[in-house]
């Protein structure tokens, strides 16, 4: 069973009516190694990939999504089984199917990743530019401007681990039409988007070419990566983006949309796709 993603923590509160003694509710982090198997030679392999601090829970798809999002594996079929050690609950093995053996060799990344800065061990932005397997640019794909206002009120409404605990960050699905699908909440933004990827990845709903990514937080260049080797076409924030997200998200033809509120927003690239009228 995997931990509670909220713990309690007795506090001492301050305000102008004096001091109470109450219990907070906090987002749990806790560290998560991903480990991967397969064979190479004839003989049974594992490597640790990576420790990234992350909120408990979905930590599955988190491996799965991360797998992926780092170009390691590229569909659901070359993963045979993913499961938790045994021993450690805080260890998730992805066992690779048959025949597959991933290439490791051009992964530089530091062992450790903080959850508020997923490619703080990359070796060089070369490193992070990671390929797509989906080129598909959906030129076709035209939404209105109503419907992305229409997704501030549901992100809110789903973030369950942030209502109790203000403490997460989360990356959710919707439909161009604009039904919710889907939500991931994470201490680590890159965490919430991996395990959003992940869950879509398993459920062999990939490429995300006709579905709009909403961010809790604003648009770093590493999640615009991940969104590009989703195959999104829009990627909406409530925060703002970053320079180098906004340089990608144009090279990678997605529309990115900055500082989404419930009556204004930001088009940075690909405007073609949103109707103002």
């Amino acid at each position: 069973m995997e931990t509670s993603p909220i713990t309690s923590h007795k506090i001492t509160r301050i305000g102008d009516q004096g001091t109470e003694e109450l219990d907070d509710q906090l987002a749990v982090e806790e560290p998560l190694e991903i480990q991967i198997a397969f064979q190479s030679a004839g003989q049974q392999q594992r490597r640790s990939i990576s420790v990234t601090m992350r909120t408990p829970g979905h930590d599955e798809e988190l491996a799965a999504g991360f797998l992926f999002t780092e170009g390691i594996i590229h569909s659901k079929s070359q993963i045979e089984s993913i499961s938790h050690s045994p021993l450690d609950e805080n260890r998730v093995v992805v066992t690779c199917s048959a025949g597959f053996e991933p290439q490791l060799g051009s992964l530089e990344r530091n062992f450790y990743t903080t959850s508020s800065c997923g490619v703080c061990g990359k070796a060089s932005i070369d490193a992070i530019r990671t390929r797509s397997v989906y080129t598909d640019p959906q030129e076709g794909l035209v939404l209105n401007k109503d419907l992305l206002y229409r997704l501030v009120e549901q992100i809110v409404r789903h973030q369950n681990t942030f209502e109790v605990t203000g403490g997460l960050h989360a990356s959710a699905l919707f439909d161009v039409s604009g039904q919710f699908l889907m939500l991931r909440e994470d201490v680590g933004r890159h965490n919430a988007l991996d395990k959003l990827i992940g869950a879509s990845l398993l459920a062999d709903q990939l490429p995300l070419a006709h579905r709009i990514l909403l961010l809790s937080g604003r648009a770093s260049f590493e999640l615009i990566q991940k969104a590009a080797m989703a195959g999104l076409a829009v990627v909406a924030a409530i925060g703002a983006p970053s320079s180098l997200a906004v340089q990608l998200a144009e090279e990678s033809g997605i529309t990115l949309i900055g500082f989404l509120k419930k009556d204004k927003f930001n088009i940075y690239t690909g405007h073609r796709r949103i109707i103002s009228l």
